[in-house]
């Protein structure tokens, strides 16, 4: 596709992926004619985990509300244009080409990061395409982050903030946060998801500094999980709206905080009507790819036999490991393996800590056509350290083969470690 080939050449403008100042894109948004100034009322979400599953849960409830939506993502999972949504629908590849190659030409050759160019055509893209609200997910930390141009946002969100890209933004859950925190604006509702004590500190202290309109969960609204009348959903309570037991689409027990926060976002939007019905229909409709994601159709599927499940994780981090394991620990009927794949920016040993316990086996392989993936060997002996019962494959589908041919009569197989993975999962099931 013509994109692809944009793409490639835009990812050699700059020796660096990540250089975290804004000067590079605030010059070319200039020469674009600051399209960041021209855009629908915009929400900014930051934070280390559930990032992007609170806005597909916000995103949801808004369409259900009857409001059109443009969104940007990042990672993409299998193509770039999952990354831009306009009017609630994923850009067209020529209107994806045609934004890149003007961004191309309008950049002229100067440095500048891949993500830096590719938020600034999403943001020219965004400015020309009509729609009621822009969802934007900061891409890393906040306060230098290419989407942190944005002067006055219509609300920002900070999701649980843990330890994550330490080499980037700090070796300590205080710096890390701050970074995060910096998204807050004077005079925005500033919606606060659930926090350690810590990281809710560091945030608080930066609100009250700028100005910003705090809305913490657990003191200006409250999330949990409610069971009424047999069915198990968020309960959600603020001085404005009480739900409850509103069923999720996407599973495990962490959702619930993130979709507590998609409500309290919903909440907090001024000139925004959206009622009780609309946030059940987001929320029982959300889709968010390969974060527990079932794959029951499709070729990998298909290697399994009868009585096998296959599940897909792209979480990275050991936040994201903690949250598995709380759904893992109740998948005791039968036995779970884990298909494990990471990039060497990440901690392995963090991240199968809280795993360990739970799995009988685990298949390490070597992300491939990732250049910065560690190896199937180091993963297996991280694995070993752990005492999991531990080999090595080399693919997802030649783990799935060993897993079903081994004296396992049935198993759940949970792929895991990753985005980068997930995306390549994803793509060779079809």
């Amino acid at each position: 596709m013509k994109s692809d080939a944009i793409l490639e050449r835009l990812l050699k403008l700059h020796p660096k992926t990540i250089d975290l100042v804004l000067d590079r894109v605030l010059a070319l948004l200039d020469d674009l004619g600051r399209p960041h100034d021209k855009l629908p009322p915009v929400v900014h979400i930051a934070g280390t985990n559930g990032k992007g599953s609170t806005l597909a849960f916000l995103r949801a409830i808004l369409e259900a509300a009857g409001y059109s939506v443009h969104a940007y993502t990042s990672p993409h999972l299998v193509n770039f244009n999952e990354r831009i949504r306009l009017a609630s629908k994923l850009i067209d590849e020529m209107a994806l080409a045609d934004i890149l190659d003007h961004c191309e030409q309008v950049n002229d050759g100067r440095p500048i990061t891949y993500f830096e160019i590719t938020t600034a055509a999403a943001f020219y893209a965004f400015a020309n395409a009509p729609a009621d609200i822009l969802l934007l997910e900061c891409g890393l930390g906040g306060q230098f982050d290419a989407t942190t141009v944005i002067d006055r946002p219509l609300a920002t969100a900070i999701t649980p903030v843990s330890m994550d890209h330490m080499q980037f933004l700090g070796d300590t859950l205080a710096k890390i946060t701050f970074e995060k925190a910096a998204i807050q604006k004077p005079g925005v509702p500033s919606i606060v998801g659930p926090q350690s004590a810590d990281a809710a500190e560091v945030i608080s202290d930066y609100a009250k500094r700028v100005g910003a309109q705090l809305q913490r969960h657990g003191v200006e609204w409250r999330a949990g999980t409610r069971t009424t009348n047999g069915q198990e959903g968020v309960a959600y309570s603020s001085p404005t709206r009480n739900l409850e037991a509103a069923s999720l689409a996407l599973p495990g027990a962490f959702q619930i905080e993130n979709a507590g926060t998609a409500i309290a976002i919903a909440d907090n939007l001024d000139g925004f009507t959206i009622s009780d019905e609309a946030i059940r229909v987001g929320l029982s409709t959300a889709e968010w790819p390969a974060r527990l994601q079932r794959l029951e159709q499709g070729r990998l599927a298909s290697i399994l036999p009868t009585g096998w499940e296959l599940w897909l994780d792209g979480g990275h981090n050991e936040a994201a490991a903690i949250a598995l394991a709380s759904v893992a620990i109740k998948w005791n009927d039968r036995p779970l393996h884990l298909v494990f794949g990471m990039l060497n920016s990440k901690a392995p040993d963090a991240f199968l800590r809280p795993l360990a316990s739970l799995v009988t086996s685990l298949h390490a392989v070597t992300i491939p056509r990732e250049g910065n993936a560690l190896p199937a060997s180091d993963l297996a002996q991280v694995a070993r350290q752990l005492e999991i019962k531990t080999h090595t494959a080399d693919s997802v589908s030649a783990a799935l083969q060993n897993l079903t041919t081994e004296s396992f009569a049935t198993g759940r197989i949970l792929i895991c470690g990753s985005l980068y993975m997930a995306g390549i999962v994803l793509a060779e099931n079809g």
